[in-house]
């Protein structure tokens, strides 16, 4: 379980996160959305301790992410193309990922292996640094990254944004079978309702660094979200 308390972060004066408590089951698929600059990166970066809040704790399984490398063994994430090794080739950043979890070469490639539809004969191969490639295929090898470990908490960032539709719907699938299998934690944050509606049990909408709203997803959910954002 991942339990926030009273986490606030500001910059400048201006507060731009405000939660009060909220508390993400094990094996739940939690999905945040919200408008740009509602808070979302900002939450997960403070989950990911990889900024510090003003006030307030975050906890991953009973442990303060605050300070403490426990957690990060079995935590993986991407959310943005600074997690990525631009010098590297897909291959090299995979094997550097792999040995940072302790993981060896081979069941690096087999996790990777396993998601390859994703990756679509795009990246693997190409004697191309990380660089090189396009915004896309960079994404994908950020989140191919993350699902190979096979992390018991999967945190990502608009993981559909800037993919082509074949692989947003690749996604969705892959997102919606490791849901099904009731292993990993999973954290979406996404712009897309439709696709996060699919693959979250549960959802949350954040508005200026506030939790607003929050419930299982339902069938009415999307059409909730759509009017929502739609009549603002």
């Amino acid at each position: 379980m991942i339990y926030i308390h009273n986490l606030s972060k500001s910059y400048n004066d201006k507060k731009v996160l405000d939660v009060a408590s909220l508390s993400i089951s094990e094996h739940s698929t939690f999905g945040l959305v919200g408008n740009n600059g509602a808070g979302k990166t900002t939450l997960f970066r403070l989950i990911l301790d990889l900024i510090q809040g003003d006030s307030g704790t975050v906890t991953s399984f009973g442990i303060p992410v605050a300070g403490r490398e426990e957690w990060k063994s079995y935590t993986a994430s991407f959310l943005d193309e600074g997690f990525l090794i631009p010098f590297l080739t897909p291959e090299e950043y995979f094997a550097f990922v792999g040995k940072a979890y302790d993981l060896s070469l081979t069941e690096m490639e087999r996790g990777v292996a396993a998601y390859g539809t994703l990756l679509n004969g795009e990246v693997m191969g190409q004697k191309k640094l990380i660089r090189d490639f396009s915004i896309g295929n960079k994404r994908k090898i950020g989140i191919a990254a993350a699902l190979a470990i096979r992390p018991k908490v999967l945190i990502l960032d608009e993981p559909f944004a800037n993919l082509d539709p074949s692989s947003q719907l690749k996604l969705v699938k892959i997102l919606e079978e490791l849901s099904s299998r009731r292993e990993t934690t999973i954290l979406v944050s996404s712009h897309d309702l439709s696709h996060i509606t699919k693959v979250c049990d549960r959802i949350a909408l954040i508005e200026k660094g506030k939790i607003i709203r929050d419930g299982t997803t339902t069938d009415d959910t999307l059409r909730e979200l759509e009017h929502y954002f739609g009549t603002e």
